[in-house]
């Protein structure tokens, strides 16, 4: 009874609120702050003292009369003394839902009255108040014109120049300006063979038979690989299960395309094929999870292979946090968010794109490599021809440093006095050493640094400038595929120490310079203390007090840790925060039902990566099968597992990554240090 008096007040206040007419008005003037602060007080009354007590009080309020007003006041009269009837008798007898429905002039049918509360409650204020426009007010009112944000949004998301002819088109959205459009989303036929593509027009105005260019997430004006030439056959402007279809639309508009998907994997950017000024792409989407669930598929048949690759093509298209890639040990892999994601993800799989049945091994974890300490010695790499030598060392991040790389909160592309004034300010860096970092890595917003640390007076700077696009590269090859286990390096920061560089052009190539890079980056990872990383979920549930302790039994198995518990106001549930290690958290849902009796509800998402207890280089540790290893191996036996399902060696090998000299200078030092100690 409390729930639906507040909702017929809250009715009435925002009839209120949408309904012209100055005598409305000025009632709402005069009443509105009245029913506004009645409003809240039952609401926390309704916190404090429940349910049961709130309807003893409003029962009593309305024996006294206290809700209704003077008998002059007609407005009110017609308006609040209805609700507050109404609010009596519904749910109770039907003659008294009649007559006061009677009031209103409203009749309804027999097979009405049978219906429960909220449906005859829906089904009598409809047919009182007509269509609802309360909702289309609202979306007026507080969502601002696409015009008025274009400035904010452009700003945001193109990675261009803020002075170019395209970025000014963009932000006053511009008709005849030239075309930009950001297709975020591919939506599949009803057959699935090709995709739509949904997006926004931001500037210029794109029509049915007009020939674009389709920019990929990797073009840019110096590497336009990723760059097609399409023509848009439709054009519809999509609305939940309906098409409009449409001849052309203007900016701001939200379109579903048709001809340009082939390409398209996630996002992309529409542009005029007959632009003179260079285009750069609008920046693809960002979440705030991960992917860091993978498994491995393959056809039951093996003849069916090529459908079952065109599948994973399309749920690659469809999906926009799926990963799909091909493994060296040739296996093919797909990565969602969890095990439901990974879940719909085969569903549609073998249903909608392939068509075919297949295989799916046991769900693993994406893991990351990273260091704890700075690396024990400086590790140099030479050339296969001799004539060029880098040596570097590796060392940890300060913390949060890798999250506001990937948050977008600092960019390589800032100038050297902003990257020298932020690194110092917030991370207390030297100077020099902020304006001397030359790349992110393993992408443009990877969360590990390279940087050159080198002295003018020992090093050649301008021979050393003239590898350093070969050394970014051979810095980003070595943090996408660390030296562990393949698995990308996470919060490390390179610093080049010294370099000799070949003044002749022709012993300076980057087949030169590539791989020793990353192969004096591996060297200099592997003497910094390396350990693994695994991602954690934060998980909430939601269950009565009396299974809280069973919650707490179920999360300590499986290496889980509680942060908080705390009752949810106004019912009688607990909320239980945790945090939880996604490769333990395989059959956990399943597992917490079990043990609350159903009871319990969780809802879990990607938080953070933590450092894997134990030595993953620690070779006296020994694995035994079908055993669950202790706490301080595990970060061995995930190393060894990963190692073995990719096709690799067990073990790590110096020699592939170590030069002869350096493994002398390796061994020289141990032996001096084991001299020392006896």
């Amino acid at each position: 009874m409390f729930l639906l008096l507040i909702l017929l007040l809250e009715m009435f206040v925002l009839l209120m609120q949408v309904r012209d007419g100055p005598s409305l008005c000025s009632h709402l003037q005069n009443y509105m702050s009245n029913f506004m602060e009645f409003l809240l007080m039952l609401r926390s009354l309704h916190l404090v003292f429940g349910e049961i007590f709130i309807i003893i009080l409003i029962q009593g309020l309305l024996k006294e009369n206290l809700l209704l007003v003077e008998e002059n006041d007609h407005l009110l009269n017609s308006c609040l003394n209805p609700f507050i009837r109404y609010s009596q008798v519904i749910g109770e007898h039907r003659k008294s839902v009649e007559s006061t429905l009677a009031e209103l002039g409203v009749t309804l049918s027999n097979a009405a009255y049978k219906l429960n509360v909220r449906p005859l409650l829906r089904l009598a204020c409809s047919t009182v108040f007509g269509s609802a426009s309360g909702f289309t007010d609202m979306l007026v009112q507080h969502i601002p014109s696409p015009k008025d944000v274009a400035a904010k949004k452009v700003d945001h998301i193109y990675t261009g120049p803020k002075h170019s002819i395209i970025y000014k088109a963009m932000v006053d959205c511009d008709p005849s300006g030239p075309l930009m459009v950001n297709v975020t989303k591919l939506y599949p036929k009803s057959d699935c063979s090709v995709f739509d593509a949904f997006g926004r027009v931001y500037s210029g105005r794109i029509q049915t038979g007009q020939t674009l260019r389709v920019l990929g997430e990797g073009y840019s004006p110096d590497d336009e690989e990723d760059m097609t030439v399409k023509e848009v056959t439709k054009l519809w402007i999509y609305q939940a299960r309906y098409r409009i279809p449409i001849s052309s639309a203007p900016p701001g508009s939200w379109v579903l395309i048709e001809g340009v998907d082939a390409s398209i994997m996630k996002t992309a950017t529409l542009c005029n094929v007959d632009l003179d000024e260079d285009v750069y792409i609008l920046r693809p989407l960002q979440f705030n999870t991960l992917p860091v669930v993978k498994t491995a598929t393959e056809p039951l048949n093996p003849s069916e292979l090529p459908k079952m690759v065109e599948g994973l093509r399309k749920i690659s298209k469809s999906y926009p946090l799926a990963i799909t890639k091909v493994e060296e040990s040739g296996e093919h892999t797909i990565l969602g968010t969890g095990e439901l994601y990974l879940d719909s993800i085969m569903k549609d799989l073998r249903e909608l794109y392939s068509e075919v049945e297949v295989k799916v091994a046991d769900p693993v974890v994406s893991f990351c490599e990273t260091v704890v300490e700075s690396s024990s010695m400086k590790c140099f790499a030479e050339t296969p021809n001799k004539k060029n030598k880098i040596t570097m060392i590796a060392e940890p991040l300060e913390r949060g440093l890798a999250e506001d790389i990937e948050n977008s909160a600092v960019s390589v592309d800032w100038s050297r006095k902003q990257l020298g004034d932020f690194f110092k300010t917030k991370y207390d860096w030297d100077l020099l050493a902020a304006r001397s970092i030359w790349a992110f890595g393993p992408d443009k917003q990877g969360p590990n640094i390279l940087l050159d640390d080198t002295l003018p007076t020992e090093v050649d700077k301008s021979l050393l400038g003239s590898v350093r696009d070969s050394i970014v590269q051979g810095f980003q090859w070595g943090a996408r595929e660390g030296p562990l286990c393949d698995e990308p390096i996470r919060n490390v920061k390179f610093k080049i120490v010294d370099a000799r560089i070949a003044s002749e052009s022709l012993h300076r190539g980057s087949g030169q310079i590539i791989p020793t890079a990353r192969r004096v980056a591996y060297s200099a990872f592997l003497m910094a203390t390396p350990r693994l990383m695994e991602p954690v979920y934060y998980v909430e549930i939601q269950t009565p007090i009396d299974c809280v302790s069973a919650i707490y039994t179920v999360l300590s198995r499986r290496r889980g840790h509680v942060t908080a518990d705390v009752p949810q106001p106004g019912t009688p549930a607990y909320i239980v925060k945790a945090f939880l290690p996604v490769i333990e958290s395989f059959g956990f849902e399943t597992d917490l039902r079990y043990h609350t009796q159903g009871q319990a509800f969780c809802l879990s998402v990607f938080d953070h990566w933590a450092i894997v207890p134990g030595d993953p280089l620690d070779k006296t540790i020994v694995l035994r099968p079908l055993e669950p290893a202790p706490i301080q191996h595990l970060a061995r036996e995930f190393m060894v597992k990963t190692r073995r399902r990719k096709g690799m060696s067990e073990d790590v090998s110096i020699n592939k990554f170590f030069d002869e000299a350096m493994v002398v200078e390796l061994a020289q030092q141990a032996a001096d240090l084991h001299q020392q100690m006896i």
